[in-house]
C-alpha cells in the first residue's frame, strides 16, 4: 500500500480503494474477541479505577489552573472518532486563550503555553480528563490519536480505515513518532508553515504507523504501548537508546 508524500498540494484524497480496505481487513491478526468486546471492557474498568484514584490529584491540578490561569479549566476540542462521527475531546487547558485556534501546534503557538501548562504537557497530566472520554466510549487507552475534522474531510477513505480502531489517549504512532514530530513542528514559525510541514512530513508517516497498528492490534501490543508510554513520562527513561559501538 502506498501513501504519497506530496500531500500539501492535495485538497481531497480517497487514498484507499474499497478493495484495498477489504484487503487490509483480511490481513488483520485474529484478535476479534479482544477488539470487539474485551478491549472496551478493560478500558471501562481501568478508566473508572483511575478516575477514583486520581480524583484528588485532578482537583489539585484544577485548583492550580484556576489560580494561575483562570477559567475555563478544561479545553474541549472538536475531534473525530469515525468519518461523520464527532466528539468533544477533553484536556486541562495549557494555553492562553486565542480568538482563532486551528490546526496542528507549531512553534508559533509556544508563547501561549503557560508555565503550568508546559509542566502538564510534559507529564501528560493535561490528558487526565480524557478518562471521561474513555468512559463515554469516545476513546480507548490505546489507538490512533483522534484527528481534527479537517484531516478526515481531506482524506476520508484513509481515515475510514484508520478509525476502524477507536481513537486512543496513546498509540503506536504517538509512541514511535512523537519525538520526531515535535522536532519538525518546533521549526514552524507560522500557521501556514505548520500546516505544510504536518501534511507533507508528519501525517503520511503517522498514518502508515496507524494502519500497522490496525493490522496487528492485540492485548500484548496494547500492554506494551501503555508500558512504554508510562516509562516515557519518567525523566531519563524517554531518551532513545544509543546504538552499540557509538
Amino acid at each position: 500500500m502506498t501513501i504519497q508524500q506530496n500531500w500539501e498540494t492535495v485538497e481531497h484524497r480517497d487514498a484507499l480503494s474499497a478493495g484495498e480496505v477489504w484487503g487490509l481487513d483480511a490481513q488483520q491478526a485474529d484478535h476479534r474477541f479482544y477488539r470487539k468486546y474485551a478491549k472496551r471492557a478493560i478500558d471501562l474498568v481501568l478508566a473508572i479505577l483511575l478516575l477514583v484514584v486520581l480524583f484528588v490529584p485532578m482537583l489539585v491540578v484544577a485548583a492550580l489552573l484556576l489560580v494561575t490561569q483562570g477559567r475555563p479549566l478544561i479545553y474541549s476540542g472538536h475531534r473525530m472518532k469515525a468519518p461523520g462521527e464527532h466528539f468533544q475531546q477533553y484536556k486541562f487547558r495549557t494555553m492562553m486563550r486565542a480568538e482563532e485556534d486551528r490546526g496542528a501546534t507549531g512553534a508559533y503557538k509556544n508563547w501561549r503555553i503557560t508555565r503550568l501548562g508546559g509542566f502538564l504537557r510534559r507529564t501528560r497530566m493535561d490528558e487526565l480528563p480524557q478518562l471521561i472520554n474513555i468512559i463515554r466510549g469516545d476513546m480507548s487507552f490505546v489507538g490512533p490519536r483522534p484527528p481534527l475534522p479537517e484531516y478526515v474531510e481531506r482524506f476520508p477513505s484513509l481515515y475510514a480505515a484508520v478509525l476502524k480502531a477507536r481513537p486512543g489517549v496513546t498509540g503506536l504512532a504517538t509512541l514511535i513518532y512523537h519525538r520526531h514530530e515535535d522536532k519538525i513542528m518546533s521549526r514552524c514559525d507560522s500557521a501556514e508553515e505548520t500546516d505544510r510541514a504536518y501534511y507533507a512530513r508528519c501525517l503520511p508517516t503517522k498514518l502508515r504507523i496507524e494502519l500497522i497498528y490496525r493490522r496487528t492490534a492485540s492485548p500484548t501490543l496494547d500492554m506494551w504501548i501503555m508500558w512504554k508510554t508510562l516509562l516515557a513520562l519518567i525523566p531519563g527513561c524517554d531518551r532513545p537508546r544509543k546504538r552499540r559501538g557509538r
